[in-house]
C-alpha cells in the first residue's frame, strides 16, 4: 500500500450525490469537531493540508473522498488503492441546529449505506469520551461494522497522564473486538500502527 500517493476526489453535501460504490474499499474517519481527524488523515497520508486543518470546530460539513495508493511508485495502477472518507465532524454546539441535522442525516446514511469497509473512530486521548463518541460506537457494533480508535493528541499527555487515561478507557470504553492505537499527528506516534491495521483489513477487500 503506498500511502504516500493520495490525492483529493470530491466532496459531497447530500447522500444522493455521492458516488456510487467502487471497486475500491472505503475507509472513513469520524470524530467530533475539533479532535484532530484532519491532522491525522494529513500525517497518516503523509501530505500538510490534503485534507483542511482548521482552527474553528465544526468545519468540515461534507463527505470528503480521497484517492489513496492507486497508483504504484513507477505511477502505474495499483490494485491496493482505497477511498479514504473523511466524515463531516460532531458534537459542535455553536453550529446551526439545522446544519447539524444536515450533516448528521448525511453521515448516517452514508454508514448505513454498507460501503464502508473499516471506520476509525477518533478520541481525544486527553479526556473521557463524549456521549456523542460512545453513541458512535454504539452504533457501529450494531451495523456489525469493524473499527478501529485512534486516541489523538497523544503527545499532549505525560507518561503518568497516559497511564491514567489508559485505565480510565478500560471502563469508559468496553476494549473488545477493536484495536486502540494512541495517535499524534505533532510526532508521528501511532502513523506506523495505524497503517498496519488499515493494510490488514483493506487485504480483505483487495
Amino acid at each position: 500500500m503506498n500511502w504516500n500517493k493520495a490525492e483529493f476526489f470530491a466532496s459531497y453535501g447530500q447522500f444522493s450525490q455521492i458516488i456510487p460504490a467502487g471497486e475500491k474499499p472505503e475507509v472513513a474517519f469520524s470524530g467530533r469537531s475539533n479532535v484532530g481527524k484532519s491532522s491525522l488523515i494529513n500525517k497518516l497520508l503523509n501530505r500538510r493540508s490534503l485534507a483542511r486543518v482548521s482552527s474553528k470546530p465544526g468545519k468540515t460539513v461534507t463527505v470528503n473522498f480521497f484517492t489513496v495508493g492507486w497508483l504504484k511508485s513507477d505511477s502505474t495502477p495499483s490494485p491496493h488503492g482505497i477511498y479514504a472518507v473523511d466524515l463531516p465532524g460532531y458534537g459542535y454546539a455553536k453550529t446551526a441546529k439545522s446544519e447539524r441535522e444536515r450533516f448528521g442525516e448525511l453521515t448516517e446514511k452514508y454508514i448505513n449505506s454498507g460501503r464502508i469497509k473499516l471506520l476509525v473512530q477518533l478520541i481525544d486521548f486527553r479526556h473521557p469520551p463524549t456521549a456523542d463518541d460512545l453513541l458512535m460506537i454504539d452504533f457501529l457494533k450494531d451495523r456489525g461494522i469493524p473499527f478501529i480508535i485512534a486516541l489523538t493528541k497523544a503527545d499532549k499527555l505525560r507518561k503518568k497522564q497516559r497511564a491514567e487515561r489508559r485505565a480510565a478507557l478500560k471502563a469508559e470504553i468496553p476494549h473488545e473486538g477493536f484495536d486502540v492505537i494512541e495517535f499524534s499527528a505533532e510526532t508521528g506516534e501511532g502513523v506506523t500502527e495505524l497503517r498496519k491495521a488499515l493494510e490488514k483489513e483493506i487485504e480483505k477487500h483487495s
